[in-house]
Formats: structure tokens, sequence, C-alpha cells
């Protein structure tokens, strides 16, 4: 490894963690108790997600039309139940409970799910355009003793972030991604490379 590659390797582990310490130090977001829905179509409280926790993760996924957050979810496959010691743990698509219910088997996502179809959650959150189109991140959220809610921080998930580590493994090829894209997630013929192109991966 030359000298510079791990400079920089360390000026970005040196970052990440001032990048950490300012997260901590935001003040958090109050956040209402949305009502989302189960995969069997049943109403859920956001507050509910937490189950025994005071923390939760929830992934704000795009749905089944997007190849780019199928790799994203199947990424979650092996840290939810790591994550699950620590905090609650869902995605939340926009897609209907009875597509998620279907997708979550066909993938293998053995982790909670819920539907925000509806509901303006997405949209609340920053993860849902203006012209309602679904947008892909994490949002962390804290329940008070009060049983409010408050958002701690979030993300935005894209090629080359923290939570998913195929690009950074690809970067270390010769020639790097090399035009690759995650075509596993076309299912049905659902999400052509023109409709991946518009969603996660062309951010």
């Amino acid at each position: 490894m030359s000298d510079r590659i791990h400079e920089i390797q360390l000026e970005i582990m040196k970052l990440k963690r001032s990048l950490a310490k300012e997260i901590a130090e935001r003040t958090p977001e109050q956040v209402e108790d949305w009502e989302l829905k189960n995969t069997d179509g049943s109403a859920v409280k956001l507050s509910d997600l937490f189950g025994d926790k005071r923390e939760l993760l929830v992934i704000h996924n795009m749905g089944r039309g997007c190849n780019y957050c199928s790799l994203w979810g199947d990424a979650m496959i092996g840290i939810a139940d790591h994550l699950k010691q620590r905090c609650g743990f869902v995605l939340c698509s926009n897609d209907l409970p009875e597509v998620i219910n279907e997708f979550r088997q066909l993938r293998g996502w053995k982790y909670p799910c819920v539907s925000g179809n509806g509901s303006g959650f997405a949209k609340a959150m920053g993860y849902m355009s203006d012209e309602g189109s679904p947008e892909p991140g994490v949002s962390a959220f804290h329940k008070e003793d009060d049983g409010s809610i408050v958002r701690t921080g979030h993300a935005s998930f894209g090629p080359g972030d923290d939570f998913c580590g195929v690009w950074p493994m690809l970067d270390l090829l010769r020639g790097g991604i090399a035009g690759w894209e995650p075509a596993h997630g076309q299912v049905d013929g659902c999400c052509s490379s023109k409709a991946a192109s518009s969603c996660c991966g062309s951010k």
C-alpha cells in the first residue's frame, strides 16, 4: 500500500469521527407518531416499531421498482439482527403492503418491513421529492421519557456510501466498477436499466 493511499484512508477515518461528533451534537427534530401499515395491511404506529428499545433505525426504501434499493435491502440481511440488539430496525417502502410482503419473501428479507404508502412519512422525513418520487436513505429516531419521538440523524443512500460494501470492494479491482450495475433486483421486468438510472444509482 502506498503511503498516500494510507494517508487518505486515515483522513477519511478522522473525518468520519468528526461527522459522528457533529451528528451527536445536533439538536434532534421533533417527529409525529406516524401511522404506517404492516405487511398484512394492519395499522402500526412509528412508536410501535421501537419494540422494547429507545432507539429506532428506519430504512427509506424506494420499493420493488428499484434494483439499487433491492441491493441495499439485501445488504441489511446480514446486519439486521446485530442492529436489533441495539435498536429497533425496520425497512419502510412506499409500495403497498401486499407488494412489500411478496417482495420481502422473494428477497429473503426476514427483518420487519412496513408500508408508508399514503402516509406522508417519507415526504416529511425528506425522502420523497416534490413530484412524489421516493428517495433512499436511513433515519434514526429516539423515544423520549414522555413517549414523544425525535429524529437524531439521517443519511442518504447511493453508490459509495457507508451502508453498502459493494462499491468499496469493486473500487479495489483493476478498472473499478467497469459499468457494473446491481441487475439482480430486476424482478418481473419491473426495473429496466432506464428506470434504474432515475433512482438511487444516479445520486
